[in-house]
Formats: structure tokens, sequence, C-alpha cells
């Protein structure tokens, strides 16, 4: 089972949950790619992959801006080939913000728009990985779950 992990993170709290999620998920037996949206090419981006997850910083008062990087990606989403893969999305966030995680929310919404299969309600937490340990290892093993059944 080939999974693709592709995060935007500005402060570096996403990209510590999207390593700890592709490492945990490498220790239970699955072909794991964790990429950097910045280095990321929409065009083909799922194909290959069974599944793919998608980690996105947001803020915003009046509307959801997501991360800069990631947000060039999402412009281009219809190019990523998810149709008929499985998908999930996570965030770490401030709550202090209106919309906290709404990235989660907006990324889940186009990708089931795609076509792709969101197989767990997306993980919205709050700062980075160590303050969250418990929750993301938590929905990281319901995931590995879903893709061994």
């Amino acid at each position: 089972m080939k999974v693709l992990i592709v995060y935007g993170s500005t402060t570096g709290n996403t990209a510590g949950i999207a390593e700890a999620l592709g490492a945990r998920m490498g220790n239970a037996g699955l072909d794991v790619t964790v990429l950097n949206a910045a280095d990321a090419t929409a065009e083909g981006l799922c194909n290959g992959y069974d599944a793919a997850l998608f980690g996105c910083s947001a803020w915003g008062t009046d509307e959801v801006e997501m991360q800069d990087d990631f947000n060039t990606l999402f412009e281009n989403f219809d190019a990523i080939g998810v149709d008929g893969k499985k998908a999930a999305c996570f965030a770490s966030g401030d709550s202090s913000f209106e919309h906290f995680c709404g990235a989660v929310d907006v990324i889940e919404n186009r990708l089931s728009g795609l076509g792709a299969v969101i197989m767990e309600e997306g993980l919205k937490v709050e700062g980075d990985y160590d303050g969250s340990r418990d929750d993301v290892d938590g929905w990281c093993d319901r995931i590995i779950a879903d893709l061994q059944a």
C-alpha cells in the first residue's frame, strides 16, 4: 500500500505532524512518501499511490487563508489525479482564529468533489505534534487500519 503525505507548513507544526504520520505509517509496513507542498507539482501528483493525506496550516478571520506553498498547489488540485483514491486531511492551527484548522474542511470538500474517498474525518489540532501526540497517533492508527483492511 503506497501512501503520499503532502503538507504545507509555515511554522513547522504541520510539517512535524506530517513527519510523525509518515514514520508511524512506515513502521506499520506502509510505503510512505512525505512531500513538502513547496516541492510538489499538481500534475499527476497522486498517480501511483493508493491513498493521499494532505496537511495544511491555515489562519484567517474573515475567510480561510491557506499556507502559501500549499495554496499554490491547491489552485491546481484538478490535476492531482485523486479520483477513486482514499484521502484524508490534517492541520495544526491556533484556536484564537475564527477558522481554526479551516483548511481541513476546504481541502476535504475539494477532494470529495474530485472523486476522492475521504476515509477519516479531518484531524484538527492545536500546536505541534508533541502537544497533540495522542490525537495524532490515534487518527493515524485509524487511517492505517482503514488502509490495511
